[in-house]
């Protein structure tokens, strides 16, 4: 199938055609003519860079109505670069339909420039969920006539704290509209949008969901905590044709990464949320353009980055979740090009890496961390190439050659290639001249431990709180962090019940978590935390036998 044969208009076919778009993904294949030749509502389940905007922009824009200026399409999205890249793409397919209007609203820019384009007319409006409520409330955009509403990338709207703001916009929408839902995973609070607001949806999924793409190669070096950004440079080093993302945990570690690649002379730049729309713009804008080889970023400020060439996605920590591992690694392998997704991990954080392999259904690859001699090589094997490679233009060099081949003239061809490769070699080999291994000696050959219930490494224990409390994972990750005050604990399976759960951490923090839960909250409610029946029966023995001993 192409798109020649899929019901689309002239125009919206000379826009895509000037895109290159000739087949249609596996998504939009499937999207795509279920617009057109049903009424149903639709869950599209995929991962980032899968088409998925085409899937549902291509559709909507040929359904749209030109003449009415009302808005006829709702389109919601998690931030503002995504916000941005689906406007961007929706007005690249329809840029031979001049009477139809894209606007997108969301917080960071000007609100009165968005009211003005907002008041002069737009079908299709692309929104965050905030800046939109905000402009409901003022009663500047009216959605009364919507016939499609499009929510994407789901689970992460709601992971990011809109479940209020999406359940006002809802109910603010017409019975009668379609609703397609997109969304790599399908969480509980997905699932809610979906019985609540969505009739009879057919769901599409694409692929089996998070599972990892087949083209995409994935690596683990593991090292002391205090060698993580020593590790970051190296592998940098030793991927001298480096174009890639590093994903961070917060905003202050992505500052202080980027800004001692910056000190230490590397391309790179940070994309947070302490930044100004006009800054991010600019950081984004010089990424695309490839004058920025590295972008430092955290998982909330990268939602939107639709770049194809990207080679490498390096994750300076694990994020949270383990699912959220399968977005970033999704940012690289894209347009049928390979790719490479690294963890710098320490001991702690290696057991980790079998719950994400069940999940992206792939292994890791474990590389000890390149020594001094390892990278300098590297890149001495490159410089070689460039030099082999470069086109030689006579005609511009000839009126130099004289004065060039006098002033070498002592020299012989050994040591002109000696000072050559020294001029543009010397600074890795002072740097590496005495480089320690940074790879960590514990066990670092050992393959991953998974966390299985029972483990001699692992305590279970029992909370109080479960799904029925919309729960999710993240929230009992979030809960054992920052209670404990310590985000070096390592936690093992976590298990969600309706009214309670269960969650494994380090036998070694045991007493660190009970003390740690003790007379909390969480929404008015006290939080129980207690050691699963087995781990206390261990807990108690083990005070006994201290006790007798005394």
């Amino acid at each position: 199938m192409n798109f020649d044969v899929m019901g689309l208009s002239p125009e919206l076919m000379m826009g895509i055609k000037e895109l290159g778009f000739i087949y249609p993904t596996p998504i939009q294949e499937k999207i795509i003519p279920l617009v057109f030749n049903t009424s149903n509502d639709i869950i599209g389940l995929a991962q980032t860079g899968t088409g998925k905007t085409a899937a549902f922009g291509l559709p909507v824009i040929e359904e749209t109505n030109t003449e009415d200026r009302s808005v006829q399409t709702l389109v919601l999205a998690p931030t503002r670069e995504l916000c941005i890249q689906i406007s961007k793409d929706l007005q690249h397919f329809s840029k031979y339909m001049v009477d139809l209007q894209v606007v997108p609203v969301y917080g960071g820019a000007s609100i009165e420039t968005q009211i003005r384009s907002l008041k002069k007319g737009a079908q299709i409006a692309v929104a965050t969920p905030g800046r939109l409520l905000d402009l409901l409330n003022r009663k500047v955009i009216h959605i009364g006539k919507v016939r499609y509403v499009i929510l994407d990338e789901a689970d992460e709207m709601l992971n990011m704290g809109f479940r209020d703001e999406l359940d006002k916009i809802l109910e603010r929408t017409p019975e009668t509209k379609r609703t397609l839902l997109f969304s790599a995973t399908m969480p509980a609070g997905v699932a809610h949008i979906a019985k609540n607001y969505m009739h009879l949806p057919e769901k599409i999924t694409v692929g089996k969901q998070n599972i990892g793409a087949d083209n995409i190669r994935h690596i683990y070096y593991q090292v002391n905590t205090r060698d993580r950004y020593p590790a970051l440079k190296r592998i940098m080093d030793m991927n001298p044709d480096i174009y890639g993302i590093v994903f961070c945990r917060t905003r202050r570690e992505t500052k202080e990464v980027a800004d001692k690649l910056m000190k230490d002379g590397y391309n790179a730049d940070a994309l947070h949320g302490d930044l100004s729309q006009a800054q991010r713009d600019h950081v984004m804008n010089r990424f695309r353009e490839r004058s920025l080889q590295m972008l430092v970023a955290t998982d909330v400020a990268a939602r939107g980055i639709d770049v194809n060439e990207i080679s490498h996605i390096i994750n300076y920590n694990l994020p949270d979740e383990s699912d959220i591992y399968t977005h970033r690694s999704g940012r690289t392998g894209r347009a049928g090009k390979s790719g490479t997704s690294i963890v710098i991990c320490t001991h702690r954080e290696r057991n980790r890496i079998p719950q994400i392999e069940k999940i992206i259904q792939k292994k890791f690859e474990y590389l000890p961390v390149p020594t001094g001699t390892e990278i300098c090589k590297k890149q001495l094997f490159r410089l070689i190439d460039r030099m082999e490679k470069v086109e030689v233009d006579e005609e511009q060099i000839a009126p130099f050659m004289d004065t060039v081949i006098k002033k070498l003239e002592w020299m012989t061809k050994e040591e002109i290639i000696k000072h050559f490769v020294s001029l543009e070699f010397n600074r890795f080999l002072d740097y590496y001249k005495e480089a320690r291994d940074l790879n960590d000696k514990d066990k670092e050959h050992a393959a991953p431990t998974s966390r299985k219930n029972g483990s001699k490494k692992y305590a279970r224990f029992f909370i109080n709180i479960g799904k029925k409390d919309g729960i999710e994972p993240r929230d009992i990750i979030g809960m054992i962090n920052d209670l404990s005050q310590n985000r070096n604990i390592n936690i093992g399976a976590i298990d969600l019940k309706g009214s309670f759960s269960f969650f494994e951490v380090e036998k070694d923090y045991t007493h660190k978590i009970l003390n740690s839960f003790r007379d909390q909250y969480h929404k008015s409610r006290k939080l129980i935390v207690e050691l699963a029946e087995k781990d206390t029966h261990t807990l108690k023995k083990k005070k006994k036998t201290k006790k007798s001993l005394v």
